[in-house]
């Protein structure tokens, strides 16, 4: 049998694509063929001021994060540069990063596999925000300008009052990362902001494969609010405490479902 051309090989998943859900509505996700079909956003990775390969590196992240590409999915570099307009280059380095992060595997013959995050992993990953993102707060409170926290309450009441945003995933996940990563930069630590960054946009895609269900908007508009203030107040204790807090609540509907899992795949052999 000839070795399979890496480039010959078309986008297919491997599994159940009903199981990830998208949008706000938790409609299913879209057929195989959909995905190929839906437009390439203009908003992701785009920036002319980065360069090729941190564009690709984005609107490639991003497509994972939100299941655009399936965890189990398999891709080859040609498909993934059509879908982007670039060249190979950019689009094999932007591979590579993501591959260091445990995002994707690349199988030498077949293509690139799209990882996914168990939920054992997801615990991982918040054991480690727990450990990370409570000093980003305290450093944040330590740092803070008022135009900072102007822009953090901005951007909370955008969120809350926007008729068109309330309980749907994807509006709760935008602004979830807008709000980390704003507290990442007020850090003034970029070792931490960007390590702090890499682990929340892990656990993001937890929302769209595990958390959709356990989405409580107002909750978590609670645990942002009682950051930003203490961050105003330049409380760095108790900034720590209230992003613990948060992610301590995260990380216990996490291990609730978890716990729950194996009981549900039970009950449905039992069927």
């Amino acid at each position: 049998m000839p070795a399979c051309n890496f480039d010959d090989i078309e986008c297919f998943h491997l599994g159940n694509s009903s199981t990830s859900l998208r949008q706000g509505d938790m409609t299913a996700t879209k057929s195989d063929t959909a995905r190929k079909q839906r437009p390439v956003k203009k908003t992701k990775g785009n920036d002319e001021s980065l360069s090729l390969s941190d564009q690709a590196y984005i609107a490639i992240k991003d497509r994972i994060i939100t299941l655009f590409f399936a965890p189990g999915q398999y891709l080859n570099e040609a498909s993934i540069c059509e879908q982007l307009d670039m060249g190979r280059t950019p689009v094999h380095q932007a591979l590579q990063r993501l591959r260091t992060e445990g995002l994707v595997d690349i199988v030498p013959r077949k293509g690139v596999i799209i990882q996914p995050d168990s939920m054992g992993q997801v615990l991982e990953i918040l054991d480690a925000r727990l450990v990370i993102e409570p000093e980003i707060a305290a450093r944040a409170a330590q740092h803070r300008r008022p135009e900072d926290v102007a822009e953090i309450r901005s951007l909370l009441d955008h969120h809350r009052d926007d008729p068109h945003g309330g309980g749907r995933i994807d509006s709760f996940v935008e602004c979830d990362r807008a709000f980390h990563n704003k507290l990442s930069d007020m850090s003034q630590s970029r070792i931490l902001g960007d390590f702090a960054k890499t682990l929340h946009e892990r656990s993001t895609r937890a929302w769209y494969l595990h958390l959709w269900q356990t989405l409580d908007t107002e909750a978590s508009d609670r645990q942002h609010r009682a950051v930003l203030q203490a961050i105003e107040a330049q409380d760095p204790m108790a900034a720590a405490a209230a992003m613990r807090e948060h992610l301590a609540a995260l990380r216990d509907k996490v291990a609730h479902l978890q716990q729950h899992a194996p009981q549900r795949a039970h009950a449905t052999r039992a069927r």
